[in-house]
């Protein structure tokens, strides 16, 4: 590219800031965090986990609102007294939920008895903390009496308000062995982190309209239209309900309870909800549209066929549902139908309304949409858009399944209640409080609730009696790995679909739609299997946790002319002159001058209606509550005055308010104005340019928004907001890609998956790590081309990966193939050069059973001093063990030398454990592991093993760009190419690389890098920074830089070869590329076997490294023999050395299973005294013994079963 005529202005460059840094990290904050954005990654995590006990510390928790709505188990025994029959009455709830924070009981000598993070990471032990509830009751409704019980240990997440943590600053982490950047958001398990992973459910309190085939299975008149709703209670459990609509013109709400689903006519549920004649029912419906037949006739026949149900009133309907759903609800024994009938209407019907008239319009309306959607008249809804999904909140989903657990302890001491009135009735005595103690103690199992939440974060599977409203029953939980800081923070922005969709075949759940824009990255998400299902949060997508107060939105929309629905189906309708003005300064009018031009509403024809749809009648909803109706063109008014609100604040409108006003059209989706303000919503800041303020939107309005992303978009009149960057659509490691809009869009998603795959700094508390197996490069630099972000979430701190001079130039056949050449020189400075940590816990308490004194001690013998040791310890032992039976720190171990040694005390012996590892260890660390109480012998130890890694042929190295391949040799510096200024490159790779994968970002990185190192600056690379049309190029401003450093424009420099001497033909494109380490290595993954284990079945050797199996040589690996032409090889690799034998065929019929001795007289004779006849045809003269695989065995066997004869010719 020729250089620009003009000399492009200089961008804004930032320092290293290597002084900061070192400040920070000689004397860190006693305030505040340093890195702010870093700290927000685990907002969703702790925010939810915190909402448990308080909203901002004001009012009560979620936890306290989900005791109170678990409600009372009642029991009745045999004996006479107040209650129903002359039987006593006991009542059961549960109150005053208290969980403390994590502390150690019983500690003898301890300064302090609060329990830290750290110290369940070493100790392999949960994070947790004790937790009471009050558990009361009552008899035939006299004083109540209650008694505090435990609940068990509950696993506290870290860096929650529960968490000792809380309020830390970077120098007091330290102090707790924490990295200052500590930012909390898991559970530590069995001394392991693991947390609650984002996934992704329906929309709550929105009714969706759906078209699924599978509909149709429920029954022979249902079709396969239906419009669903997830309804959540405001303890953020949630009940769905669905309706059906039939053939026969009927419609049926469908529910599922503990796992079994229901059909219930939906007139009846309409019915006990509110009083209601057929005409009421018959004007909501048609809304006025008389005209509509298709509507009016489903309507008529929906009332006609209900008659036979001969039920009118409300109280008859109640009575109805309270007798067919009495034991489905465990109802107690004196509560009366009716009151049944209250129960289920309130805990299944649209449960995030508590008034029977709000769940009446709320039912109405859904119907309604259900007829538009079988009519044609409106599309369906995209289940798979994020315009109809929300977030479940890793805090949401414990307090569900804690619940429960709760639940399912009250329930379990009713049954043991009504159990012991059935074998033993006269031990039952209500009033003996002796006896009610010990049925707690009874059922002392279900009350251990923290044990069964541990389960549940260790394994991920949840074990319940009600499926929590969720389509999987596993996967919840994953493991918070630390393979690099780059994967850690990943784990807590990962949202995945869902286990259910990962089995199925269908791709339509991982396309990528337009409506994620801004908040999943399209870039960030693996290619395999979880493809589209496992997707990541956009770095500014903030998802909503705070409960938003909207008390004030519905008398702000009635003075805006929204009206309520009358009695018989009057609708309020504003006409165009008394629409709400748009101008700036109607945003200073106050709202009684809004309504000084009222004028009679009236309604309008419905014929107008269909021909000016800005007239439509359309249903304004605040979360899934109707508050009114209005005209569509009023309902846009509305939805930009409030918006305005919003920005301004002039009004008590939330910032977190989503406003999706959407309008009619012919066959789109289903009009009206949808206010939202729950939590677990994704919203995202865009500038809204009329105030030039921050708006936050939401994924369902967005749809209908003109959003331009940069100012050439804008579009006057139309444009309302603008994106304060590009890259706000990106992950936070997406948006770690230099120049990832110079690249083809696969190399991007390849590097966000190596990105996590390389070699880092993972933690800089590793003295006090204990994970399984851990990753570190110990030469690990800041890249000198970086985007902004990198300095804002600090990750200069965790550096992944090595600025190294890249060469390229196809110098040797050795870089064939994306493989490089690493510079021997580099090599021996250290380039890449990494070490693994293996960590491994013996624990001698698992060698007796439980009850059992002590009888196994660390140590070689009894002997107090080297001299009294036995001979065969001393010869080898000492050199590796103290007398303690302990490893000496240092020292190097190869395979089967002594790692530890134990004394059993009954039979005196001696055992010496060896390292079993197949590499070369050194002992890092060795950690005694204590009790809680401090008082008993040691009997756990951890034990921690350093392994060293420098790159050797066959580790695995890439670029930020989706380049990676393998080293394949360490060329000497002597013979390496050098430039006339005698830099010699670190890595040479081949120019075949890039024609294909079309990386320029890695073009253009090379010449960034170079500059950089030249001009002794960091390089801003942040995408989108040189945008076409601009007349900017990054090839010129960076070319200009290396043009004022005296090189050449171009980034090529004449090189000259390291083995002749001589100057190359051509000029090499060299310059500074920033290069990753990726775990995978030759040393973990090598394997060799002569023998070996094989499959029972198909005598075939097995696969896998651990199990000491073999590689496979499969059909590729045939094809290419046979296009050598060395076919006859295959006849070694695909039977000789894998499943060889020999077997009889019968040379007349062809069997090769017919074919047995004949003549042996019994069963010790010997085979060869045996003749061998084919029991087929009986013919033994031509029996032939022929060698075939083994599994040509097996499969005719096979065949054989399933009748199939298989004839051979044998020649």
């Amino acid at each position: 590219m020729a250089p620009s005529a003009t000399k492009p202005p200089k961008r804004d460059t930032s320092t290293f800031r290597t002084l900061d840094r070192q400040k920070e990290s000689i004397l860190p904050s006693k305030t505040r965090a340093h890195y702010p954005r870093l700290a927000k990654l685990s907002a969703p995590h702790v925010e939810s986990f915190n909402s448990l006990f308080a909203y901002g510390g004001v009012g009560a928790g979620l936890l306290e609102t989900a005791v109170g709505d678990i409600g009372r188990r009642v029991v009745f025994d045999g004996k006479t007294g107040g209650g129903l029959g002359g039987r006593n009455k006991l009542e059961l709830w549960l109150t005053n939920v208290n969980v403390g924070k994590p502390s150690i009981e019983n500690s003898r000598g301890a300064v302090s008895n609060q329990l830290f993070p750290s110290e369940c990471r070493e100790r392999g032990m949960s994070y947790k903390s004790l937790m009471q509830v009050r558990l009361n009751w009552r008899v035939n409704g006299g004083p109540i009496q209650f008694e505090m019980k435990s609940l068990g240990k509950l696993p506290v997440m870290v860096r929650s308000t529960r968490c000792n943590l809380d309020g830390k600053a970077p120098r007091d982490l330290i102090k707790y062995h924490e990295d200052p950047d500590e930012f909390g958001g898991y559970f530590i398990s069995n001394g392991i982190e693991r947390l609650i992973r984002l996934l992704i459910v329906p929309r709550r309190n929105h009714p969706t309209a759906i078209i699924r085939s599978s509909y149709t299975n429920r029954g022979p008149t249902y079709s396969q239209y239906g419009v669903a709703m997830r309804c959540v209670r405001p303890d953020q459990s949630s009940q769905t309900v669905t309706l059906h609509y039939c053939t026969d013109g009927a419609v049926t709400l469908r529910f599922s309870y503990k796992k079994n689903e229901y059909m219930v006519p939906v007139l009846l549920v309409l019915r006990a909800l509110a009083e209601a004649s057929d005409r009421e029912l018959f004007e909501r419906l048609t809304m006025g549209q008389a005209n509509n037949t298709f509507l009016t006739d489903r309507v008529e026949l929906l009332l006609r066929s209900f008659r036979r149900y001969a039920v009118h009133t409300r109280k008859q309907c109640l009575s109805y549902l309270g007798s067919k759903f009495a034991v489905m609800m465990d109802s107690p024994e004196d509560m009366f139908e009716e009151q049944v009938g209250e129960e289920f209407l309130k805990r299944v019907v649209l449960v995030h309304l508590e008034d029977g008239r709000e769940k009446f319009d709320m039912l109405i309306f859904m119907m309604q949409k259900l007829y538009a959607l079988v009519a044609g008249e409106c599309a369906p809804d995209n289940p798979d858009s994020p315009q109809h999904q929300e977030i479940l909140l890793p805090g949401h989903l414990y307090l569900g399944i804690m619940k429960e657990k709760m639940g399912d302890w009250l329930s379990a001491i009713k049954a043991q209640i009504q159990q012991d009135l059935r074998r033993m009735p006269a031990s039952v005595d209500f009033f003996d409080k002796k006896y009610l103690s010990k049925v707690f103690q009874k059922t002392g199992g279900a009350a251990d609730i923290g044990r069964k939440m541990e389960y549940f974060l260790a394994t991920g599977n949840l074990v319940s009696n009600t499926g929590l409203d969720l389509q999987q029953t596993s996967g919840y939980t994953i493991v918070a790995e630390k393979l690099n800081f780059y994967r850690y923070i990943s784990h807590f922005r990962s949202v995945h679909r869902g286990s259910f969709f990962a089995e199925l075949k269908t791709t339509t759940v991982r396309k990528l739609l337009p409506e994620s824009w801004g908040f999943l990255c399209p870039v960030h998400t693996p290619d395999g299997s979880p493809c589209g299902l496992l997707n990541h949060l956009s770095h500014t997508c903030r998802i909503i946790v705070d409960k938003v107060d909207v008390n004030k939105i519905p008398g702000l929309v009635a003075s805006l002319g929204v009206g309520q629905m009358g009695g018989m189906g009057a609708r309020t309708i504003r006409t165009e002159a008394e629409d709400v003005p748009d101008d700036d300064n109607a945003m200073d009018l106050d709202e009684d001058e809004g309504e000084e031009e009222e004028d009679e509403l009236d309604s309008m024809d419905p014929v107008v209606e269909m021909e000016r749809r800005q007239y439509m009648t359309v249903s304004v909803q605040l979360d899934g509550k109707v508050i009114g109706w209005c005209s569509a063109r009023l309902a846009e008014q509305v939805a930009r005055r409030l918006r305005q609100w919003k920005v301004t604040g002039s009004k008590p409108v939330p910032v977190d308010l989503e406003i999706g006003y959407v309008p009619p059209s012919r066959g789109g989706q289903y009009p009206g104005l949808f206010l939202f303000s729950t939590p677990a919503r994704m919203m995202r800041p865009v500038k809204y340019l009329a105030t030039g303020g921050t708006d936050m939107v939401g994924p369902f309005e967005q749809v209908y928004m003109d959003i331009a992303c940069l100012k050439e978009d804008v579009v006057p009149g139309i444009t309302t907001h603008i994106e304060f960057t590009p890259t706000n659509v990106l992950s936070v490691v997406a948006n770690l890609t230099p120049f990832s809009d110079h690249n083809q869009s696969p190399r991007n998603m390849y590097q966000c998956q190596m990105g996590k795959q390389s070699m880092g700094t993972p933690a800089h508390n590793l003295p006090h790590r204990t994970d399984n197996k851990l990753y570190r490069l110990q030469t690990g630099q800041t890249p000198v081309v970086r985007p902004k972000l990198h300095d804002e979430y600090g990750l200069d701190n965790y550096p992944n990966g090595m600025n190294a001079v890249v060469a390229v130039i196809s110098y040797t056949g050795y870089d064939m193939e994306d493989a490089s050449i690493l510079n021997k020189s580099a090599h021996e400075r250290g380039y890449g050069y990494g070490t693994v940590y293996k960590s491994e816990f013996i624990d001698l308490s698992e060698k007796r059973r439980k009850g059992e004194p002590i009888s196994h001690h660390f140590g070689l013998c009894a002997a107090e001093s080297v001299a009294q040791l036995p001979s065969k310890i001393l010869k080898g032992v000492l050199e590796f063990l103290d007398l303690d039976g302990l490893p000496i720190i240092g020292r190097r171990l190869t395979q089967g030398d002594p790692l530890y040694a134990y004394v059993d005390d009954v039979t005196g012996k001696v055992t010496v454990m060896p390292y079993k590892g197949m590499e070369d260890a050194y002992i890092d660390e060795v950690r005694l592991i204590g009790t809680d109480s401090g008082d008993q012998e040691l009997q756990k130890i951890h034990i921690k093993l350093r392994i060293p890694r420098p790159p050797i042929i066959g580790d695995k190295f890439s670029s930020r760009h989706g380049q990676k391949g393998v080293i394949s040799q360490k060329w000497p510096a002597v013979d390496m190419p050098f430039s006339e200024t005698g830099i010699i490159p670190d890595v040479i790779i081949n120019p075949h690389a890039f024609p294909s994968r079309m990386t320029i970002g890695m073009f253009v990185e090379s010449l960034a890098g170079k500059s950089g190192a030249l001009h002794g600056r960091s390089q801003d690379a942040t995408p989108w920074t040189f945008l076409e049309g601009t007349g900017e190029c990054a090839a010129d401003y960076f070319g200009e830089e290396l043009k004022d450093a005296g090189f050449n424009y171009h980034g090529n420099e004449a090189m000259y070869s390291g083995i002749t001497g001589g100057e190359f033909k051509a000029d090499i494109y060299i310059g500074v590329v920033y290069y990753q380490r990726l775990r995978h290595m030759v040393s973990d993954k090598y394997q060799v076997r002569t023998t070996g284990p094989v499959h029972n079945v198909t005598q075939q050797p097995i696969k896998g490294r651990k199990r000491a199996g073999g590689i496979r040589f499969g059909e590729m690996e045939r094809d290419s023999l046979l296009a050598h032409g060395v076919s006859f090889l295959l006849q070694d690799r695909l039977m000789n050395c894998s499943d060889y034998s020999q077997s009889w065929v019968c040379g007349g019929c062809g069997s090769l299973v017919g074919v047995g001795l004949m003549g042996a007289k019994d069963v010790g004779t010997s085979v060869s005294s045996g003749k061998a006849v084919c029991t087929i045809c009986g013919n033994g003269d031509k029996v032939e013994v022929v060698a075939v695989p083994f599994v040509f065995r097996y499969l005719v066997s096979e065949l054989v079963g399933m009748g199939v004869k298989l004839r051979l010719t044998v020649e």
